[in-house]
């Protein structure tokens, strides 16, 4: 079962294969066996999970219609409530907090038949490219236990390529789906903004933020986004009217959807359109990463789709607009957390003023701290002009960009990060260049767009490599389509699935 898709493994519950009480006991088993060397699940809730399994197994023998993923076990990003389950945001200021609801994403995949089996490791907050900055230590990359399993999204990415889920929930602000993705050699998608719930989503910056699947493959994404897309009461920025269907397309469907958004022909890809930003091959990037995403364009190009290159605009402003905006927004979230309402509270206080000091000096990471530090820099008096209400302006200039782009493209693709997995410990202390290398998938989150990131090939080490398609908002099926048809073609599966014990 191990090196089943989620997909894969839920038609073989539904074919009584497996029950799934025996999957999850199996994945509990594989999490308990690997994880101590990658160290990607926070949590693992196992009593939970088998009591969940059972209730799942009775409504598929009772020939419930429930969906194409359902008997799975999925794990879930820690910044991601989940009712009876610690929810830490992989910080010591949430140590010891249990939600009393679950997110609405969580609700969605639990009504569709799917297993919460624990919660993953994470930069503390999402702050951080490596998940590194997480108060219980790193995330180690499986394909090379030395290096990074990216950021923030790192536990999620990591117990998929390990082998010890097959599926998983993530959330993305700046690439934190993404770039993991791209490191560790899985697929995922990063939604349009307000096309997946927020509710239940603990913020690190609200404008930005969202949640987003995880997986082996974009079949499985597709089907996990299908289930916790959808409009929500509870959140007034989820403006999406119906969930999304992106299952599994035929050939016939797949060529609607192509005349759906003005093209059409016989070969799978023929009239799409797709820009290359010749400026994000220029400076910076690894050679490996640029020669394998490249291929990757050529090998949709052989597929019928053709290639416009075009200068990015706005390059130079995508990262210092990102982290203005997204500090900001993090110095007034995190304004909640002050050592009495919930969570960690400093014993070493003497006053109410110490309470809030101490409590939040002693529960933050560095990281955290600087990016407070940074957000309430820019939201003062005699700077907000000078830097926030700049950087919104920068924000819209670069949605205009996109949208004139869009006139011309189909969708756009680029590499996910410059480089491949590094060493750990060898950017954490180097904020500027740990940044930097989200200069490729902040601009998605400024613009709200949507963009998928698969796995192309590996470097002289063996390190996996991404790229990503982005498209208009509300374009996912056109990117799920185009992700397809390269997967099935051309894809590099990682061969380091189901990694031995």
């Amino acid at each position: 079962m191990f090196n089943m898709s989620a997909l894969e493994l839920s038609a073989s519950i539904k074919a009584k294969t497996f029950s799934v009480p025996e999957v999850v006991q199996a994945y509990v088993e594989k999490i308990e066996e690997t994880d101590n060397r990658y160290g990607a699940f926070l949590t693992v809730s196992k009593e939970y999970a088998l009591t969940r399994a059972k209730e799942v197994q009775r409504r598929i023998d009772a020939g419930e219609n429930l969906s194409p993923l359902a008997g799975v076990p999925i794990g879930i990003k820690d910044n991601i409530s989940t009712a009876g389950i610690e929810t830490t945001c992989a910080s010591k200021i949430l140590g010891g907090y249990t939600p009393v609801f679950s997110a609405t994403a969580v609700e969605k995949l639990e009504k569709a038949g799917m297993i919460p089996i624990g919660k993953l490791n994470m930069d503390e907050f999402a702050m951080g490219g490596s998940s590194e900055t997480g108060a219980k230590g790193p995330v180690r990359n499986p394909i090379d236990p030395s290096r990074v399993a990216g950021g923030s999204s790192g536990g999620s990415a990591a117990a998929i390529a390990g082998g010890m889920i097959p599926i998983a929930l993530g959330s993305d602000t700046g690439g934190s789906i993404r770039q993991p993705c791209s490191f560790c050699g899985i697929s995922g998608i990063k939604p349009t903004y307000g096309s997946v719930s927020r509710y239940g989503l603990i913020a690190y910056a609200s404008s930005l933020d969202q949640i987003g699947p995880m997986g082996r493959n974009i079949d499985d994404c597709a089907a996990l986004l299908s289930i916790i897309s959808g409009p929500d009461e509870r959140d007034s920025t989820c403006i999406i009217r119906e969930p999304m269907d992106l299952y599994e397309s035929t050939i016939g469907k797949m060529e609607n959807s192509q005349r759906e958004n003005g093209l059409g022909s016989h070969e799978a890809l023929a009239g799409t359109r797709i820009g290359i930003p010749r400026n994000y091959f220029a400076e910076g990037i690894d050679d490996s990463v640029k020669n394998a995403v490249l291929e990757a364009a050529k090998a949709l190009e052989s597929a019928g789709a053709s290639l416009v290159e075009f200068d990015m605009p706005l390059m130079d402003y995508m990262v210092p607009t990102y982290y203005i905006i997204a500090c900001a927004e993090a110095s007034s979230n995190l304004s909640r957390y002050d050592g009495l309402k919930y969570g960690y509270r400093s014993q070493d206080a003497d006053s109410l003023t110490d309470v809030y000091r101490n409590s939040r000096s002693e529960g933050f990471g560095i990281e955290v701290k600087r990016r407070i530090m940074l957000g309430s820099f820019v939201l003062s008096s005699g700077y907000y002009d000078a830097y926030y209400r700049k950087a919104l302006q920068v924000r819209r200039l670069i949605l205009d960009a996109y949208e004139s782009l869009f006139d011309s493209f189909h969708m756009i693709l680029s590499p996910v990060a410059p480089t491949t997995a590094y060493k750990l410990g060898e950017n954490i202390d180097d904020p500027m260049k740990m940044y930097m290398g989200d200069i490729y998938t902040v601009s998605v989150n400024l613009a709200g767009l949507p963009a998928v990131s698969i796995s192309c090939g590996f470097d002289e080490l063996g390190l996996p490599i991404g790229f990503q398609l982005i498209g208009k908002a509300f374009s996912e099926k056109l990117l799920v389509d185009t992700a397809r048809a390269y997967e099935r073609k051309f894809g590099i599966r990682n061969s380091k699935f189901g990694i031995p014990n």
